[in-house]
């Protein structure tokens, strides 16, 4: 019998907030952190095009098995929308579909603002990840196909117009739910406005609960590669990483003992004692002596694990 493979990299764990470059892709970015930092295992909570920049969170290790958490989070964008053409993908990128010499006043598109605020309905860019039949919509867009792809509720929860420097821009900030495609909005903003609209920069400011001075530019990281030292410059490289329980911050908090967590990490539930012991939820996380040990679910008196970590 062959002995199992032995997992190549290091089995280090944690959240890199990685300030992404503009025109650099964020799978590219991904493979480009795990081999840095030896990594075993890497991915990332939330794709940005490659003409966006901005805040990408990288998952390392056992940091995967949060990434669900981190997707879910409130997100903001900054970005600049031109007026006058509509394209393919709703940024630079495409090629030009419709033009209007037509351009919106300051005060038009005030006006405009809260039909994009709250529940809305937003129909996917046909260049997205979105999946039609089994297929990516940008795989069949890049093909020809012209694709329905059905309108979808999104939360927008601020949507504001930071400036207008000139007729043919005006750059916004949002702060937006899970799914929310700026592109979309710029989009579907310049048909309201009848005169078409495209993004021509953008920028993730956040992805909840990472704040905007957590983000490390990559420049930072690739410069660490001089040091010679193998052991140095991991060291160099680690002290950025955030701890993974960070992802975890909007779920309740149980702090456990060392017998507890040991009971957790062999797949069985603990029981919850004491007059404030919580007593119902659907979600919750478990740490001992200040490292995550599980996710799980609190009922009957107990948190059974749902997820472990080493």
């Amino acid at each position: 019998m062959s002995k199992p493979r032995k997992p190549k990299g290091r089995p280090v764990s944690g959240w890199l907030i990685l300030d992404k470059p503009f025109d650099f892709g964020s799978t590219e970015a991904v493979s480009k952190i795990k081999w840095l930092f030896n990594a075993q295992k890497a991915g990332h909570a939330g794709t940005l095009d490659p003409l966006a920049s901005g805040m990408l969170p990288i998952a390392l290790g056992d940091a995967t098995k949060t990434v669900p958490y981190v997707m879910d989070g409130r997100k903001i964008y900054e970005f600049t929308v031109s007026w006058g053409e509509e394209r393919t993908t709703d940024d630079m990128e495409g090629e030009v579909l419709n033009a209007s010499d037509n351009r919106p006043s300051e005060q038009d598109i005030r006006d405009l603002l809260p039909k994009y605020t709250g529940t809305i309905l937003q129909t996917p860019p046909q260049f997205s990840a979105i999946k039609i039949a089994g297929e990516r919509a940008y795989d069949l867009a890049r093909e020809g196909e012209v694709v329905e792809i059905p309108a979808r509720e999104v939360e927008v929860h601020r949507l504001t117009l930071l400036a207008c420097p000139d007729e043919n821009t005006a750059h916004f900030e949002v702060e937006c739910g899970k799914g929310t495609y700026v592109r979309a909005l710029a989009r579907d903003m310049g048909r309201d406005l009848g005169c078409y609209g495209f993004i021509s920069e953008l920028r993730r400011a956040m992805v909840a609960p990472f704040a905007e001075d957590a983000m490390v530019p990559l420049e930072k990281l690739t410069e660490l590669e001089t040091i010679e030292d193998r052991d140095e410059r991991l060291a160099a490289l680690d002290a950025y990483l955030i701890d993974t329980s960070e992802a975890l911050s909007s779920l309740p908090h149980l702090i456990i003992n060392d017998d507890q967590a040991h009971r957790l990490k062999m797949g069985n539930p603990i029981l919850l004692r004491g007059r404030d012991a919580p007593t119902q939820e659907s979600e919750a996380y478990a740490t001992a002596r200040g490292r995550l040990v599980a996710i799980g679910e609190i009922g009957q008196g107990e948190f059974r694990p749902k997820r472990v970590f080493g």
